[in-house]
């Protein structure tokens, strides 16, 4: 199979050194991309700015914003068999990002955001019978929420985690997701690390395609 997976955090400029971003570290997504490679699969890693090493036999494209990451997705996404979006993308952008440092003496104290773009709603009309997993990080009503995502978003699997709880939240090396389909209960699995997880993301996408 084809697989297309994004990875990382995206960065959104505010000025030439400060930017919008979050705190993922891309350890999930790479941990997919590894698990394809070694099922067998072609994988193309769509990345926004990591610390962790490619794995081999990848093709890697390396982005930094939103806008970029939609770029590469959409080219990537119509050779594909299966897109995995581990990706945390950046919600907002400034609007107005200065090309110059911003010193400190001229105090900025409020930035103007807009929307970046939402690459999954993107892709909508041109899903076909590709399969899109996609990943709900909350704080929150994780289940319910993951379940909305699912809805909305037309994807065929949602992995839902609890991104509060330190031991399995970003940068962690463990993860705890529920599996959320459209035609079986929430699947909660055990803790386990994400390279393992990253295994069983993949096993269900080749089961399902």
């Amino acid at each position: 199979m084809k697989i297309l997976v994004t990875a990382g955090p995206t960065r959104e400029p505010i000025d030439a050194v400060r930017v919008l971003t979050n705190r993922s570290s891309g350890k999930m997504g790479y941990a997919v991309a590894r698990a394809a490679v070694d099922r067998g699969h072609d994988v193309t890693l769509v990345s926004g700015p990591v610390g962790v090493e490619a794995p081999h036999a990848v093709e890697l494209i390396s982005v930094e914003t939103a806008a970029e990451m939609l770029k590469a997705v959409k080219e990537g996404f119509a050779a594909s068999d299966a897109l995995v979006m581990t990706a945390a993308v950046a919600d907002w952008r400034p609007s107005n990002p200065e090309t110059r440092k911003v010193k400190k003496h001229e105090a900025v104290t409020r930035i103007n955001l807009e929307r970046t773009e939402d690459i999954l709603a993107s892709l909508t009309g041109q899903k076909g019978e590709r399969l899109i997993v996609g990943f709900a990080a909350e704080t929150e009503n994780v289940v319910g929420e993951g379940e909305r995502k699912l809805r909305e978003k037309n994807m065929d699997l949602v992995v839902a985690n609890d991104v509060s709880r330190e031991d399995i939240g970003f940068d962690a090396d463990d993860n705890q997701v529920t599996f959320i389909t459209h035609d079986a209960p929430p699947d909660s699995l055990p803790q386990m690390s994400k390279d393992e997880l990253g295994e069983r993301i993949v096993a269900w996408v080749e089961a399902h395609a």
